[in-house]
């Protein structure tokens, strides 16, 4: 029995963690959660952004299953996310995309993973004020980083018999920063011959999504394109709530829903857990959990490909709890 580190969040978190925990344990998943709170309702109450309990539990767990939170709005705060990605050192942000089978939507042709990178980049906060009408924020890029992730990139695309690994970047008009990142993937994929590199500039990358996502397999990209990248991708197969996420370091992995905390419809029965329970999904196969992720996955597949067993993004009735129960019965 291993144990796993379980944020609720705030706004939709509770309701789309307890889908997972419901369905883990119909599923009978070998799995031990540990419950920490974090969010804005605890910010509220005590002021810290971050609990030393939850740093505490994921450096023992070393595995976590986070639901989304609400950045407090002013006062200098950084996003909950970013923190504990630099905190705890989950330099990878993974996101596969991949259409869904009978569920309407921009593309049906869409099978690829973006691996951002999670460390630096404008993502870095280093922003400080000139005057009154001038702010200067600075991008950091370093070989080591880029190198990093690019590695992971590549390992992915060989561990999952991917034939070809894409840098997105700028480089024609930032030539130090995004030229830096391109020679250092560039210098990566020379380890990795048995894999295609190509790379693109990131506007064009946004139109050969809309228009031809096939051609993609493996993106690995700076930390803001990235962000902006998966928003744009899980658009073209169905939105947000389908979109799972993992944060990955050396050590410690934490695994995410893309999208964000939906105060305006917190404890309405409405959330879609999809992009929950499916990055509970690739949180078991990071475990080695292979045949239980599976299982999971193949209840969830099934689930969406009948319109009556759909949420109401999705142009369906169910709720967050009957859509849970519609993938329990088809484990």
């Amino acid at each position: 029995m291993k144990t796993v580190t379980l944020i609720p969040g705030d706004g939709i978190g509770p309701e789309i963690t307890a889908s997972v925990v419901a369905i883990f344990e119909a599923a009978n998943i070998p799995i031990r959660w540990e419950t920490i709170e974090c969010g804005i309702h605890i910010f509220e109450k005590s002021g810290v952004l971050i609990p030393k309990a939850l740093a505490a539990s994921l450096n023992t767990n070393k595995v976590a299953l986070k639901g989304p939170t609400t950045t407090p709005v002013g006062g200098g705060h950084r996003s909950i996310n970013v923190t504990l990605r630099q905190t705890h050192k989950l330099f990878a942000n993974v996101r596969p995309v991949k259409s869904f089978a009978n569920l309407t939507c921009v593309s049906d042709d869409v099978d690829l993973i973006i691996v951002r990178e999670n460390s630096e980049d404008l993502y870095k906060g280093v922003e400080y004020k000139v005057n009154d009408d001038t702010a200067h924020g600075i991008k950091i890029i370093t070989r080591s980083a880029s190198e990093r992730i690019g590695r992971h990139a590549f390992e992915l695309a060989k561990r999952l018999g991917r034939k070809q690994v894409t840098a997105v970047h700028k480089a024609n008009i930032m030539k130090l920063t995004d030229g830096l990142f391109l020679d250092s993937i560039r210098d990566v994929s020379k380890d990795y011959p048995s894999i295609k590199f190509n790379d693109i500039i990131v506007d064009n990358c946004c139109m050969q999504l809309v228009t031809r996502p096939a051609q993609f397999d493996v993106i690995v990209t700076e930390n803001l394109y990235g962000d902006i990248l998966s928003d744009l991708s899980s658009g073209l197969v169905g939105g947000l709530g389908l979109a799972a996420g993992a944060n990955i370091g050396e050590e410690k992995a934490v695994f995410e829903a893309v999208h964000g905390s939906a105060p305006d419809i917190a404890g309405q029965n409405k959330a879609n857990p999809t992009a929950l329970i499916l990055s509970s999904v690739m949180m078991l196969r990071h475990m080695d959990l292979l045949p239980e992720a599976l299982k999971i996955e193949n209840a969830v597949l099934k689930t969406l490909n009948n319109p009556a067993t759909r949420t109401g993004d999705l142009n369906g009735n169910l709720g967050t709890k009957e859509l849970t129960q519609a993938i329990i019965a088809n484990l």
